[in-house]
């Protein structure tokens, strides 16, 4: 039998497993160091502490930061397959009569870029991308106006949030750039941070997160949400089942880009 290791070991080992697989389960970490569930969980918990990661139902994973908003065009190239399958999921959970806020970002676009032209809804937005995109969409599109990000290609700023004052929606679906249990849904910016928190509180329904499975875990600067005001999360099937009874216990329904449901 090897000699057991010592607590900074263990932790050492932790976190190369992370580094690697993003994600650990308490059983295969058990297996790997060799030792007891109750002191895997000690030293998780005292990585959580120094905040490595993030401790989940059975497991845990990597706490991932974003300093810098990336351009639109380069988030575009990452998972675009991921993202066009759960823009169309998202747009078909849009019903007839509905008024729909969705915010900026690329899996955002693909939201908009799927909702049928003949559909008889509004729609407010401060995404530029989408708008110029779309030329005339069919159904009712508003801009909700503000100062120009260049980055993101969207409208955010002091205008934009009185703008949104003005209105009620009955479903919210946004884009994010990190969601984890602890952190909720963050972005990277304040001004984008502001805009979706005006349209999480002027919504009178269902708050859908849509994102692929590589923002889960991460971590963005400016905090828009927690993970108990989400009502449904639409990503891909990229993410890992442990995360998914995870969200389930915060009563958080999640929808596979492939169309299949697990329920809450």
């Amino acid at each position: 039998m090897s000699k057991p290791l010592i607590p900074a070991q263990r932790r050492e080992r932790i976190q190369e497993f992370l580094a690697v697989h993003q994600i650990a389960r308490t059983v295969d970490l058990c297996d790997l160091l060799e030792t007891s569930e109750a002191t895997v969980r000690r030293d998780l918990e005292w990585l959580e502490q120094k905040g490595v990661l993030e401790r989940t139902h059975g497991g845990a994973i990597l706490n991932q930061r974003i300093l810098l908003e990336q351009e639109y065009q380069q988030r575009a190239q990452i998972h675009p397959e991921e993202k066009r399958k759960i823009g169309q999921l998202a747009a078909s959970l849009i019903e007839a009569g509905d008024i729909v806020f969705v915010n900026s970002g690329t899996t955002a676009t693909q939201v908009l870029r799927h909702i049928r032209s003949d559909s008889q809804i509004t729609v407010f937005t401060n995404n530029l991308s989408a708008a110029l995109e779309l030329g005339t969409p069919g159904f009712h599109y508003h801009m909700i106006g503000g100062e120009f990000q260049p980055r993101s290609n969207s409208l955010a700023g002091r205008f934009a949030v009185e703008n949104l004052k003005q209105v009620y929606a009955n479903k919210v679906i946004l884009g994010v750039d990190g969601i984890s249990l602890k952190h909720g849904c963050t972005v990277p910016t304040n001004g984008e941070a502001e805009v979706v928190r005006q349209m999480i509180e002027r919504t009178k329904g269902q708050v859908i997160v849509a994102t692929d499975h590589s923002k889960w875990g991460v971590v963005s600067n400016f905090q828009v949400a927690t993970i108990d005001e989400v009502d449904r999360l639409i990503t891909d099937d990229g993410l890992d089942t442990s995360t998914i009874e995870a969200l389930k216990a915060h009563n958080v329904e999640c929808l596979l880009a492939e169309s299949h449901l697990i329920p809450a």
